[in-house]
């Protein structure tokens, strides 16, 4: 498993970037909507 992990890093590795941006939006996102009736 730990070769396959490797392998699909080296073959993404110019995308990692954005995929993490990505994620870490999407994340961003959710934690203010679960949060807006709260302030509202």
């Amino acid at each position: 498993m730990l070769t396959e992990l490797k392998a699909l890093v080296a073959r993404s590795s110019e995308t990692l970037l954005e995929d993490a941006l990505g994620v870490a939006a999407l994340a961003v996102m959710l934690f203010g909507a679960l949060h807006l009736p709260g302030l509202l």
